[in-house]
């Protein structure tokens, strides 16, 4: 790592959202906190995103039962060397991912990478390692107003007015694809001087929707990438006034939901292990996704972590909305990619958002397929009409999601009930803020009936 030529170095951490958090240092500052470590404040790790506090962190144990986030109290970022990057929007500015310890150096159970580290090596010890590859998508806009105005601001602020670049329903057309080309040159550009697996770029079926692929990556590797590549992406088309946003649904007129399709198997002695002589998937591969079905409307707290996530969850698209899976069917929850002897053989997880938080999205995975394996799951009959076989229904709310992951034993266990507690509890808080906004549906529905 070579901190010469530097002006300032970003030292962050990903927050309970996957919304990255942290303090800028001085060049020569940043080499005694590559020893020491960044403090911030606790109360990071406390806050919905509305950016509010909801845990009383000036009462004992900080609202969450730790003496050491009382008062809130600092606690350590500890910066990883290998994430270290030069942002190229910003030359002479470095940028390192953290985890999150006490200031006693022990690891503080609410750091959502630390959740990831705890996972892989409980897969590990089973003599696995996770492979994952994304399909990201999501929608970029420009900017017409940044409602900067005074008034504008709050818990959240006015969020920015914004045109479309492009027309929609024209999935995989070039001409459309070349609309948004000078806007795509300028983030594939900055996005591949970050070294990001970058595969392809491609015009998603609604207005001013893209997606983003990358290719396989391990575990931690692919969550690290993920957060950057949202991250980044926001940061450039900013600065060269445009709106990038990852939420799932914008209430914007005729734009379309955005999904996270995760490509996740597991590799053992260096060879994919869901790979099998004769069938689509192995017995492990089986049973891991055996496994993911068992747990997938808890899990789905997860993958999609926000109210306006579970709006996407609709029959007849190209998104799910039942616990099923199926053979290279994209109507299904999980959708098995492969052959005999494919070495590219997967698991495709559509359920996820693209605003879900990496690590937590793919710890979860894990330990529900870590599971199935355990326990030698069966695997029901894949489903060949996605949205009329009876199975399961996933959750229609957050605070359904947050139910099924509340009663899980196996998430409870693999996360800690701790942390499912505490992550609940700021997941209560947005909807909580939620049911008491009035609507537009609201006020359509009854003002002028009543």
């Amino acid at each position: 790592m070579n901190l010469k030529g530097l002006k300032s170095v970003r030292f962050s951490f990903a927050d309970q959202h996957g919304v990255l958090r942290g303090k800028t240092l001085a060049a020569a500052a940043a080499e005694a906190a590559m020893e020491r470590g960044v403090t911030v404040t606790s109360t990071l790790l406390l806050k919905d995103t509305s950016h509010r506090t909801v845990f009383p962190a000036f009462t004992p144990g900080g609202g969450v039962g730790s003496v050491e986030m009382q008062g809130a109290a600092d606690v350590l970022m500890v910066p990883d060397p290998k994430t270290f990057r030069v942002l190229p929007w910003a030359p002479d500015t470095g940028w390192l991912l953290c985890d999150l310890r006490f200031m006693d150096g022990r690891p503080i159970p609410f750091c959502t990478r630390g959740q990831l580290h705890r996972a892989l090596e409980k897969l590990e010890s089973a003599g696995y390692e996770f492979v994952a590859g994304l399909e990201v998508e999501f929608h970029i806009f420009k900017v017409r107003d940044a409602r900067l105005q005074p008034a504008d601001a709050g818990q959240p602020g006015t969020p920015p007015e914004v045109e479309l670049l492009t027309t929609g329903y024209q999935l995989l057309t070039e001409h459309k694809y070349d609309q948004l080309d000078p806007v795509i040159q300028i983030l594939r550009n900055q996005l591949d001087q970050l070294q990001l697996p970058l595969r392809s770029f491609e015009i998603e079926f609604g207005p001013s929707q893209v997606e983003f692929t990358l290719a396989p990556q391990t575990g931690m590797a692919a969550a690290d990438a993920m957060v950057l590549l949202r991250s980044a992406i926001k940061q450039v088309a900013r600065r060269h006034g445009y709106h990038a946003t990852f939420m799932c649904r914008p209430k914007l007129p005729n734009v379309m939901s955005s999904g996270w399709h995760l490509h996740q198997s597991l590799r053992r002695n260096g060879l994919n292990a869901f790979v099998s002589e004769r069938e689509d998937l192995s017995e492990v591969g089986k049973q891991y996704l055996a496994g993911l079905l068992a747990h997938a409307r808890a899990a789905a707290a997860f993958a999609t972590p926000t109210i306006n996530g579970y709006k996407r969850y609709r029959p007849y698209s190209l998104a799910p909305d039942r616990v099923i899976w199926g053979k290279e069917n994209r109507g299904a929850m999980l959708r098995v990619v492969g052959a005999p002897r494919d070495p590219e053989t997967r698991i495709e997880n559509r359920v996820g958002e693209p605003a879900a938080n990496p690590y937590l999205y793919f710890a979860s995975q894990i330990w529900c397929g870590l599971d199935g394996i355990e326990r030698r799951l069966p695997l029901p009959r894949p489903a060949d009409t996605p949205y009329e076989t009876k199975a399961d229904m996933l959750p229609r709310t957050l605070e359904e999601a947050l139910q099924h992951l509340r009663a899980d034993k196996t998430l409870r266990d693999g996360f800690g009930a701790a942390f499912v507690d505490y992550y609940c509890r700021i997941k209560d808080a947005e909807i909580a803020r939620f049911n008491l906004e009035v609507s537009d549906w609201e006020h359509r529905e009854y003002f002028d009936l009543f």
